[in-house]
């Protein structure tokens, strides 16, 4: 029996008879109807992804029978990417793994459960990349996975922490996919209220009717050029997931020039259109200045800012411009030898050019609130996620170092 109070190699858990070890060097072609071999990038948040598995022959199978895996033994990555973890499916079992990947096979004194948790913590994923090395590639090699220091309480405290740990997963995965629907859902909603697909009901209760107008962005929106001469030092840039954010926050450090007095002042409520490819924005992402009063922004930034505030209204074009309505028509005024410097050679006027429907002001406002409520309930459910997964962390530095006992059934 081992002591509560003690750390031991991961070695100690692992069955005598499959000891730690790597797996296939090279798997060669694919093969339709041969035996699935798991790589790195198959292992991912804890799971295993079986849509994209390389399958090799059984003659190379064979050759590294000692790596073969069966259900409830656990991955290690140790080359490239180091420290993923999961837990063999059913499904998979009979399957092989690449060099880059460790197989563990628990004993049945211990709980696989726990150790796939325990590989997780703080703890011993520090020590993980504190023995990763090389300069290509890094890794850690099987003899430095053995030692690696695991918490070691019996098995019946063992099984009670996965059990916790388990719990805190489960509410994790459904908050996890009650904001992928929620997501989906708002994605559907833009695409049915902005083209006009679905018309909302007006104050009197009567559903919104007629074909509405199409303009230039030129007839309710004009650019913004004032430079900042002094009057900010609040440097922000445009990020996909985060709108326009202070240098500092999302770069942690500040890349702008030390003299701002060249670059546009953009004030709250003004819109920014940042040119260049970011992830989920292939024409480049428009945002609208809402956490500061005002910001210091790059001249290779459109800048603009309602005009026609009787018919146009900013919370409804807020939405618009991030619904990638845009994209075709931007497409359509890059020109060519464009992307420089990953830019795209949008030119101000061709931008202002662009044609857009409008709606009347009321039903750009409806529309406006129902995406705007759409919104809250993402970003509620995401602080609900964030605030689970910290919990899980806290419970984990605690739990699978002895710093917190729990006590079995």
């Amino acid at each position: 029996m081992v002591p509560n109070h003690k750390t031991t190699a991961l070695d100690s858990f692992v069955e005598p008879r499959a000891p730690i070890c790597y797996g296939i060097l090279k798997p060669g072609e694919h093969v339709s109807d041969g035996i699935p071999v798991i790589k790195v990038k198959n292992i991912i948040g804890g799971r295993i992804l079986e849509d994209d598995l390389l399958r090799t022959s059984l003659k190379i199978h064979n050759q590294y029978k000692r790596a073969e895996v069966n259900q409830g033994d656990l991955l290690l990555t140790i080359r490239g990417t180091t420290g993923r973890v999961a837990i063999v499916p059913p499904s998979l079992s009979g399957a092989n793994i690449t060099q880059d990947t460790a197989r563990i096979r628990v004993c049945g004194d211990d709980d696989p459960l726990y150790v796939f948790y325990a590989l997780q913590s703080p703890s011993v994923q520090q020590q993980i990349d504190l023995n990763t090395v090389g300069q290509a590639v890094k890794g850690i090699n099987i003899a430095e996975v053995k030692k690696l220091r695991i918490f070691h309480p019996e098995y019946s405290e063992q099984k009670k922490i996965a059990q916790i740990l388990s719990t805190w997963d489960k509410a994790i995965t459904t908050t996890e996919q009650l904001l992928a629907n929620s997501q989906q859902q708002k994605k559907s909603l833009m695409q049915q209220l902005l083209t006009g697909k679905k018309r909302l009901l007006d104050e009197s209760g009567v559903r919104f009717e007629g074909e509405w107008a199409e303009i230039k962005l030129s007839s309710v929106f004009e650019r913004v050029t004032e430079k900042n001469n002094g009057q900010s030092t609040n440097v922000v840039t445009i990020s996909g997931v985060h709108g326009l954010i202070r240098q500092e926050d999302f770069f942690k450090k500040t890349v702008a020039s030390e003299t701002l007095d060249g670059y546009f002042l953009l004030k709250k409520g003004q819109f920014a259109y940042n040119k260049s490819y970011s992830n989920g924005y292939p024409m480049g992402a428009i945002k609208r200045l809402n956490r500061y009063r005002d910001g210091v922004v790059t001249t290779l930034y459109i800048c603009f800012e309602l005009s026609d505030v009787n018919n146009a209204d900013s919370d409804y074009w807020e939405h618009y411009f991030e619904s990638g309505l845009m994209n075709k028509g931007l497409s359509q005024v890059a020109h060519e030898g464009g992307r420089a410097h990953g830019l795209l050679n949008v030119k101000p006027a061709d931008f202002f050019s662009l044609k857009v429907p409008l709606p009347s002001k009321e039903e750009q406002q409806k529309i406006a609130t129902v995406l705007s409520s759409a919104d809250q309930e993402i970003s509620a459910l995401q602080q609900k996620l964030d605030a689970l997964k910290q919990e899980k962390k806290a419970l984990m530095q605690q739990l699978l170092t002895g710093k917190r006992r729990v006590k079995a059934n």
